[in-house]
């Protein structure tokens, strides 16, 4: 499928489809729940419209991780377009059954609903709550709704902080507890589990299903002040399936000494990130980063963040925004195999992102947004269908989106 073909009217009709089944799958789940009490079923939806396009054909521009093919300078709805359904059942005054299901654009080049959340929620006392289940990701700050366009001030995410997080979800518990300190509060949450999910590596996909997940979040509520440190960490239980697609690039597979030297079986990725988030009156700031460290030779350590800030209007807010990532290898490459891999992952660059964000009426916002992507020509990562013989580390973005709630 083009992207040409994406934009076409059959991709529309085809996410429509798709969330009309996901509206019917909702449904067979509510209707217990309504016939029993009026009040204990709720049901909420959300979904993002876009259109991007870049300056370049030499890559292909993603949302994330996640994503196997991208876009480039061709207008396509293909990276953010979103639609999902949320029910959410209070079973008694303590119990509570949350479903989720979302369509977007996904490891295997469709638009297929998946189920996102789907957990119980046990409130011990007001202040202390358990879940367990399937669990959105709370890697880093604002990461569990990274898909809810809506409650984002700029179109997207910041790509060069978020992009290395293609987890969504995992199988699993957590455990959250709020203290208040006068006017002010802290909240904890700890939480463990299995990552749930593939990512896709050309044409192969990197089976991460089953991999344990631990990490958790503290953080301080003041005023219009919201500061969170957060850190996680993942022990891959499967390799990348690095010697099927060097086979497909260049005719061979990987002796046993590289296949070891770059082996992510059972290497652990470790998380560090600080968020800090203002948001009072027209002002709203956001300041996050990241440390990221890899376990693998196969995949670059790294370092990131963003800054943003918007000013409302009425029903109008312009931001301006700046993100950057620079990684780096763990060790010296066996040979130019192993070293065509280990550059594969290789980030350098900072983007310059400006935009305008229009309330044009109640849970539905309009944006434009225009992406300076300013890196080296080695800066790859996590691009799609790269041409490093011509690509020189810069291009622009510009997207068009609708985002609305319901």
């Amino acid at each position: 499928m083009t992207l040409s073909n994406v934009f076409s009217r059959t991709f529309w009709a085809h996410l429509l489809k798709r969330l009309i089944v996901a509206c019917v799958l909702a449904q067979s789940i509510a209707l217990p729940a309504i016939a029993e009490s009026e009040s204990a079923f709720s049901l909420q939806g959300f979904g993002t419209l876009g259109v991007a396009r870049t300056t370049t054909d030499d890559v292909e521009f993603v949302r994330d991780l996640s994503q196997p093919r991208g876009i480039g300078k061709e207008w396509s709805p293909l990276v953010d377009s979103v639609l999902g359904l949320q029910g959410a059942w209070r079973i008694d005054p303590q119990l509570e059954a949350v479903l989720q299901v979302t369509s977007r654009y996904r490891y295997d080049q469709t638009f297929y609903p998946e189920v996102a959340w789907a957990y119980l929620k046990y409130d011990l006392t007001p202040n202390l709550s358990l879940r367990a289940g399937r669990l959105g990701t709370e890697f880093f700050m604002m990461a569990d709704s990274r898909w809810v366009g809506y409650s984002f001030l700029a179109a997207r995410p910041p790509g060069d902080y978020f992009w290395y997080l293609p987890f969504y979800s995992i199988h699993g518990a957590d455990a959250a507890i709020s203290v208040p300190l006068g006017e002010n509060t802290i909240r904890a949450k700890a939480f463990y589990g299995h990552s749930n999910g593939q990512i896709p590596l050309a044409d192969e996909q990197w089976e991460i299903a089953g991999s344990p997940m631990i990490g958790g979040y503290l953080e301080y509520q003041m005023d219009a002040w919201q500061l969170r440190a957060s850190y996680a960490n993942i022990k891959f239980k499967n390799d990348l399936p690095i010697s099927a697609v060097m086979r497909k690039l260049i005719g061979r597979g990987m002796t046993g000494a590289e296949a070891a030297f770059l082996s992510a079986r059972n290497t652990r990725t470790h998380y560090y990130s600080l968020g800090i988030v203002y948001d009072q009156g027209p002002w709203q700031a956001q300041l996050m980063l990241n440390h990221i460290e890899q376990g693998s030779n196969a995949l670059e350590s790294s370092d990131g963040g963003y800054l943003l800030a918007g000013y409302r209007v009425d029903q109008v807010t312009p931001y301006l925004g700046y993100s950057w990532v620079l990684s780096r290898q763990h060790g010296k490459p066996l040979n130019a195999l192993a070293a065509y891999v280990m550059e594969d992952s290789h980030s350098e660059q900072q983007t310059t992102f400006l935009g305008m964000r229009w309330d044009v009426a109640k849970s539905i916002a309009l944006k434009a947004q225009w992406d300076l992507v300013r890196g080296d020509s080695t800066s790859i990562f996590p691009y799609r269908q790269d041409h490093r013989e011509t690509w020189n580390g810069k291009m622009d973005v510009f997207t068009l989106t609708m985002d609305f709630i319901f």
